[in-house]
């Protein structure tokens, strides 16, 4: 769906994967889903909106190649890599993975009889071959009260997790009518998914579950029509 320089992507549009356990809705082909039109943006390759039963979870399995990260929005996350990392992720919480030339690890849902609700979400690394490495950034009291914060970045600045890509992520808190700005460079793109609330996007609304796009430089305002949770991605 375009809207002059922005392109929306529906929530309702997204692909689903219902395996009983899992509820997983796909803004880009992932699994069994395709679609040759929603591959990716840029270096964003993959962003699944998960809801986990109580219990369950994703076994050990191997990635390579590739930096992937969770967002919990309800519950919690297991984690356990072969890097020797083992962590239990809360709501608001970031853990980075970079694969790189090969790691296995394994996800769950450690309270059996409470839902968790996150996102995951790949963006392809800068080269191959990387050495594995683990990566976080978890809130401070200070973020609370912050609109738009850095939560991801090349350098780890600021006290966010470092990817190996170059690639921005920012976390946007927004309360009813509250609004941010975001300028993007010339060559750059912008893509902005909305976690919970709803949202205008340069005057284009957005609900819960939508995602939008923009790849032409410029300034970027998004304000709250309501309260709103969302993540926004600068990347090549």
């Amino acid at each position: 769906m375009k809207h002059d320089a922005i392109t929306v992507r529906p929530a309702d549009a997204r692909g689903l994967a219902d395996f009983g356990w899992l509820k997983s809705r796909h803004s880009f082909s992932f699994g069994e889903y395709h679609d040759p039109a929603h591959m990716g943006f840029k270096t964003l390759r993959v962003i699944n909106e998960d809801h986990i039963a109580g219990g369950g979870g994703f076994p050990t399995h191997p990635h390579r190649d590739m930096e992937i990260f969770s967002y919990v929005l309800e519950g919690a996350l297991a984690h356990k890599d072969s890097m020797g990392n083992e962590r239990v992720l809360k709501p608001g919480q970031i853990q980075l993975m970079s694969a790189g030339r090969g790691v296995t690890h394994s996800e769950y849902n450690p309270n059996p009889s409470a839902l968790t609700h996150m996102l995951q979400i790949w963006i392809l690394p800068r080269e191959r071959g990387l050495t594995p490495s683990y990566t976080e950034w978890l809130p401070q009291p200070a973020h609370a009260t912050t609109a738009k914060v850095l939560v991801i970045s090349p350098d780890g600045r600021d006290g966010s997790a470092i990817i190996h890509q170059d690639a921005e992520v920012y976390r946007l808190i927004l309360h009813n009518g509250q609004a941010v700005s975001h300028a993007l460079r010339q060559g750059r793109g912008l893509w902005l998914q909305v976690m919970r609330g709803n949202l205008t996007f340069n005057g284009i609304p957005l609900n819960t579950g939508d995602g939008a796009s923009l790849d032409q430089p410029g300034s970027a305002e998004i304000r709250a029509g309501a309260d709103a949770e969302a993540l926004l991605f600068d990347l090549i």
